[in-house]
Formats: C-alpha cells, structure tokens, sequence
C-alpha cells in the first residue's frame, strides 16, 4: 500500500526539547518541509498526558534534559502503549547512548548537530511506517467487525431457516460427512420412538421397528451419491404394528473449498395421508 503526500503531511508530530532554540529550528525545518501538524514542548512531564491525548505519529525526543530525561519518558509512554507503536524518534549529542535509547523503545535515532537533511528523510520514513501501521490496525478492526456483523447475520438466518421449516415440515436434520446426525429438530424422535441420543450418539438404533428396505436402499444410495433427493417416502411398522409413512428431502452441503460436509434437509410425518389414500372409505 503507497500513501500520499499529504497524508504524511497531514500526521501529527510533537517536538520535546528543553532548549527553545532547537524547539524552534525544528519547528521551521518541518513547516518549511511541508507538515502542518507540529506541537511542541520544552516540559518532558507532560508529554505522558500530551501523547495520551493526542497519539502522535510520531516524537521527536531529546534524550539530555534535567530533571527527566529521554529514557524516563520513553519508560512512561511504554507503559501507556502496552502493545502499540510507540513512534519515538530521539535526538542525542552522545553516540554511546543510541543502542540504549533503541533498547528503550525509540525506533530511531538522529545526533546533534542537525543534518537538515537525514533528519528530514528519518521522518518522512518513520512517517510511512507509522501510518502504514495504522492503517494496518483499522483495517484489521474492520475487518473484525465484518466478520462480527457476518457471523451475526449466519445466526439470524439459520434461525429463520428453521423457524420455516419447522412450519413447512414436522423435522429438520443435519448430518456431517460420516452421515452422523449433528441437529434434529422437531417431533419426529417422538413419532419415531427413538432416544434423542440415538439420532446425536454413536448408539444404535433400537430394534423394535421395521423399515422398508428397498425403500431405505434409495434413500442410502442418493445419499452416498451425494445428490439431493425431493419426497422420498420411508415407511416402516413400529413396534405396535402401526404402518407409518415419513416424506424426506434432502440437499448435500459444501464448504467453501467445496468439500463435502453432509447432508441437511426437512421431514413430514405421511402417515395419515397415506393411510386416507390406501383406505378412502375407511371411517
């Protein structure tokens, strides 16, 4: 990502010096360059609270100042930017104290006297960093309330999904890719007379009903097929002796590779149509 210009110029900078007359040559050395946000401060005991109000893009730090020096104050910001970017450029006279002042949390470093031009070129480049991180943070905290918001709407919808077809069929099913049952909603463990553990759980069914095979070995094969099937009639004789006839319908389900997950898909219990079909003049 490039940035522009401006958008550098634009970037707030703040000037901590206790000589004045550095205070002020910086000053004119970044007008002149172009910024058009500069503060400044000859007090290094308030560039805690300055920072903590304004966020910098960047500081420009003398480290050789009585009372609090440099290295106190990058102690304190650290502590107020845990885990961010602390944007601190330091200016010292002693060459001995670079390593120090990078231990320390600055990010880089120029010597006094000024080169007018590698200062200018540190912050510029510092600049581009800093915002380029910025930018990183508020794309990533974006993209987090994206994928919030999207999450949000998939539980919405999925709700509303079964609300319908808990008023379009008696069941709604889900399996995964070893046609394990994963969700079962509805009576139909009810109708069938079957433990809910049995449909969730690796327990196998009970055997106290009889299923229509050649109709179960369409229903199997569709599903390892991976086709999705419309109306398919399962009939059995429970335990009492009752015939009963279930409608299913099924669709197979893909991620976003396209790898086969399983199967979802909705029920209705037949029996009385079926049995008014059969019968018609039965009372």
């Amino acid at each position: 990502m490039m940035l522009s210009i401006d958008e550098i110029h634009n970037a707030h900078i703040l000037i901590v010096d206790d000589q004045q007359a550095n205070v002020l040559l910086l000053e004119q050395m970044l007008s002149e360059a172009g910024y058009l946000h500069i503060s400044s401060t000859q007090d290094p005991f308030s560039v805690y609270a300055m920072h903590s109000q304004n966020h910098y893009d960047l500081i420009l730090l003398d480290l050789q100042m009585p009372d609090m020096d440099g290295f106190q104050v990058m102690d304190e910001l650290k502590e107020l930017e845990v885990d961010s970017y602390v944007p601190i450029l330091v200016i010292t006279a002693q060459p001995d104290h670079k390593l120090r002042a990078l231990a320390g949390g600055a990010k880089d470093f120029v010597a006094k006297p000024f080169d007018l031009l590698e200062i200018k070129n540190r912050i510029h480049n510092m600049l581009e960093v800093r915002l380029l991180y910025k930018h990183r943070e508020f794309y990533n905290q974006v993209l987090q309330q994206k994928i919030l918001e999207r999450t949000v709407e998939l539980r919405e919808s999925e709700a509303r999904f079964r609300r319908l077809t808990e008023l379009a069929s008696d069941w709604y099913w889900e399996q995964d890719e070893n046609a394990k049952f994963t969700k079962v909603y509805g009576p139909v463990l009810e109708m069938l007379g079957i433990p809910v553990d049995t449909l969730i759980s690796e327990k196998p069914e009970p055997q106290t009903a009889s299923w229509n095979e050649q109709e179960r070995t369409l229903l199997k094969a569709n599903i390892s097929a991976r086709r999705p099937f419309l109306d398919l009639v399962c009939s059995r004789i429970d335990n009492n002796g009752t015939h009963q006839y279930f409608q299913v319908s099924g669709e197979p389900m893909f991620n976003e590779s396209g790898r086969f997950i399983g199967y979802r898909g909705v029920g209705r219990d037949i029996t009385a149509t079926r049995q008014h079909l059969l019968h018609p003049h039965a009372a």
